[in-house]
């Protein structure tokens, strides 16, 4: 036979009790179960908040005609007219008996521990004759069962201890005079030898059916509750839990005592001793599956079960020479703490024996404190301990499976998702069983700490990263789209999600935590009510406290460089498509890239040379293998590319520069690109992450471009110095066609020194056939001597450089 134990929610509403009938009907087919029975949702809550009214000499008129009404609504709504009669007396009878208790309490101004438990008995027991009467109509067995005549404890007001023995006996006996019944039984409540109405304590309706289904030899207990079994996280923090399909009784102990609240650990004790199985159930799918909690489980290739967490505890931090090899100092301290009922939650000492950290409920600390220091009075004044220090607002995270025994690194998994989100751990605490890893942390970061770990362990699922967007330009439109059109390939194959958590121009900023649609970004940026502010929109991004985040600066302005440092020191990585961070003073550079190492993020920069192409990944794959670079060489302007691939036949510079313009190649004043100063930034770059501290004066460039160019006032008078200056340019041309050469503006890094040349090269160089508007770079190395490594293809446009960015933030991701 079974035990179905039904939560408050199961029995909460006119639906929910709808559904447990229909529960019932499918296993009253086999053995008649005995159903345990909660009282209904918030009631409990409404018991104890009159009773402590009363005694503070408050009204409870208006909240008892609330309970009343509750319970007559169910009636009227579930039960027949010629059957709602004698429900509505038992319930009267019992409201009648709650009114005297409670007039009672008004009157002394007085709530004892026996008498709270006398009113919040009221709530089983009017639940469960209320439903008895409505079961009745469609299953004529049904038989109302107060436990408190069955179930024995001591005078432990409101966490009684359970007399097994002549509870068992009772049960049995009970059970075997009415087995052709199906009994509805009160949960939570007990009576003590005297005959007085006591509690069980936290989750004692489910200790009820724990202690019916020990007593009964049961085949299964069933937990029904309002969620999928027991989950892999706290799915109000973790969107990602999933269900798990089994745990062992160790596994949900665990689990459970570090605040995953499905079911309390005691309760499962008489089942655990038994090896009776407990299946948690939700009422409202009651076709799920649910978690079946057993002796045995079948072999898991999980690493952990899952990950719990309490949040808001304390913890108090004891040390001291006076701790050093002083034996029955812990027993002296603990058994201090057990007989004032200060429940401890985790325990840590250092292994020089000079420190002890525990941590407690909030609301104990001082309490703790106070007793400590009265207990060590004399090592506190002889200097052998210093004062108690406590620490408030923390929490903890507890990675739970009995796998992690036999699987090494689960502790390396752990640690790492924690650090590479900047969540610092202030205690660690593991037993040698190794069923249980547990870590105090900050309450702010709980939820970002849940989320880390989570996608840390559990790698079937999708990794979640919270990317905040600077920039709605050709490039950062562009990536949205990208983003957008290959959201669905990123989760199946790279097993990675990207959720767009902030996005800001220059006149609007907009965050959403759940991610910002990127089919109507657009409009929601321009409904936004934020104006822009890059101070603010780091300070909400941070504030944000979200795992996994990434800040993509998508501009060419100076003004998001001034933040990447704060940014890295949010354990946040950058991806950037602007120069200016990696460019500027070496000592800003190195600042950026030892930052953002010492905070364990990533600085990725892909399309600070090439847009899209490989560049600076095969330069750091060269390096990062042992390879030395020799020489680079480059063509890394898209622009100048353009115009020498079409400065040959009869054509003149003048015209090819005016078409690089006309077809957007150039910027307004082309002398900006033809300068080279944008190419000296990248080769810059490049020569920085080759290991040289070379500062932007030590780049030598070799104007392409006669004096009189250089000086005109206007672009007009520009174009017109080229045109003064057509001779010169043409001879340029004569000479390298003369030669069956073709000019070039290389940059070249060699032997430490950087140069950008107008050159002229032979078929035999590898940049002899570019075309287009192609970049093109060559590493000369130990391993490529003789063939260098060449890098060639499309060097601008938005659709290669957001594909760039898009790189970048998949490895971010990896």
């Amino acid at each position: 036979m079974k035990i179905l134990k039904f939560g408050g929610t199961s029995v909460g509403s006119v639906q929910s009790i709808q559904t447990l009938l229909n529960i019932l009907k499918g296993e009253v087919k086999d053995e008649k179960p005995v159903v345990v029975l909660s009282a209904m949702s918030g009631v409990t809550n409404l018991l104890i908040s009159m009773a402590e009214g009363a005694a503070n000499g408050q009204d409870f008129t208006a909240e008892l005609a609330e309970l009343e009404k509750r319970h007559y609504d169910v009636v009227k709504s579930l039960l027949t007219a010629q059957h709602q009669n004698p429900a509505y007396t038992r319930l009267k009878l019992y409201f009648n008996q709650l009114e005297e208790l409670l007039q009672g309490i008004l009157t002394l101004r007085e709530l004892t521990p026996k008498t709270r438990d006398h009113v919040l008995s009221f709530g089983e027991r009017c639940s469960t004759i209320m439903i008895c009467k409505i079961a009745a109509q469609h299953f004529p067995e049904a038989f109302c069962v107060d436990a408190s005549e069955l179930i024995k404890t001591d005078s432990s007001f409101g966490q009684a201890r359970v007399n097994m023995e002549l509870t068992e006996l009772l049960i049995c006996g009970f059970h075997k005079e009415h087995s052709d019944k199906m009994l509805l039984v009160t949960g939570f409540i007990a009576t003590n030898e005297a005959g007085q109405l006591t509690t069980l304590g936290r989750g004692g309706s489910d200790y009820t059916a724990a202690i019916f289904g020990s007593a009964l030899n049961a085949k299964e207990i069933q937990i029904w509750t309002d969620v999928n079994g027991m989950m892999t996280a706290d799915p109000r923090m973790v969107k990602k839990a999933f269900s798990l399909e089994e745990l062992t009784y160790t596994e949900a102990m665990e689990l459970s005592y570090f605040g995953a609240k499905v079911i309390y650990p005691p309760t499962m004790i008489p089942a655990f001793l038994k090896k009776i199985p407990i299946v948690i159930k939700n009422t409202f799918e009651p076709d799920f599956e649910g978690t079946v909690i057993r002796h045995d489980c079948k072999p898991s290739n999980l690493p952990i079960k899952g990950i719990s967490s309490i949040n808001n505890i304390s913890i108090l931090n004891l040390e001291g020479s006076g701790m050093v090899g002083k034996s029955g100092f812990s027993g002296r301290l603990f058994s201090l703490l057990a007989r004032e009922q200060i429940n401890v939650i985790l325990i840590t000492q250092s292994s020089s024996e000079h420190s002890i950290t525990f941590a407690v409920q909030p609301g104990d600390s001082e309490k703790a404190r106070l007793l400590i220091e009265q207990e060590f009075e004399l090592e506190l004044v002889a200097k052998k301990l210093e004062h108690v220090v406590i620490e408030q607002n923390l929490a903890i995270i507890a990675v739970v499976g009995e796998n992690m025994k036999q699987t090494p690194g689960v502790s390396g998994k752990l640690f790492y998702a924690l650090g590479r989100n900047g969540v610092n751990v202030r205690a660690i605490a593991q037993g040698s069983s190794e069923y249980n890893i547990s870590v105090i942390i900050s309450g702010h970061d709980l939820a970002k700490a849940l989320n880390a770990v989570h996608d840390g362990f559990f790698v079937q699922l999708t990794k979640t990263l919270h990317a905040f967007c600077l920039g709605t330009g050709n490039i950062g439109q562009t990536l949205f789209k990208q983003l957008n059109a290959h959201s669905a390939y990123l989760q199946e194959h790279n097993g990675i999600q990207v959720k767009i958590a902030g996005i800001s121009n220059t006149r609007k900023m907009l965050f959403d935590t759940d991610g910002i649609s990127l089919d109507s970004w657009q409009e929601e940026l321009q409904a936004s009510e934020d104006k822009a502010n890059l101070n603010e929109f780091v300070a909400k991004m941070i504030s944000m406290n979200l795992p996994n985040c990434v800040f993509i600066d998508n501009t060419a302005s100076p003004k998001p460089v001034e933040v990447y440092e704060e940014v890295f020191k949010s354990n946040i990585s950058v991806i950037t498509c602007n120069k200016i961070g990696n460019s500027a003073s070496y000592k800003q550079y190195k600042t950026f890239h030892d930052t953002a190492k010492q905070h364990g993020v990533d600085f990725f920069y892909e399309t600070n040379v090439g847009a899209g192409l490989p560049i600076i990944r095969t330069l750091k794959d060269l390096m990062n293998s042992g390879d030395r670079i020799m020489k680079i060489e480059a063509i890394l302007s898209g622009t100048i590319s353009f115009i020498f691939n079409n400065f040959k036949g009869d054509a003149n510079f003048h015209d090819v520069v005016k078409m690089a313009q006309e077809k957007g190649y150039t910027e307004p004043d082309p002398r900006d690109d033809l300068r080279g100063t944008d190419f000296m930034r990248k080769i810059l770059i490049l020569a920085r992450d080759a290991g040289y501290a070379m500062e932007a004066a030590d780049v030598q460039i070799e104007s392409m471009l006669p004096k009189a160019c250089l000086d005109a006032q206007t672009v007009d008078d520009f174009y017109a110095a080229l045109k003064a200056e057509d001779t010169f340019f043409s001879n340029l041309k004569a000479r390298a066609e003369n030669e069956n050469k073709v000019l070039r503006y290389i940059g070249k890094l060699e032997n430490g020194k950087a140069a950008i040349t107008l050159q002229t090269v032979d078929e035999n160089h590898p940049f002899y056939t570019l075309s287009g508007s192609d970049n093109i770079i060559s590493f000369t190395t130990d391993r490529y001597k003789e063939r260098p490594l060449v890098v060639k293809g499309p060097g601008a446009g938005a659709e290669v450089t957001a594909a760039g960015v898009f790189a970048d933030l998949i490895n971010v991701g990896k």
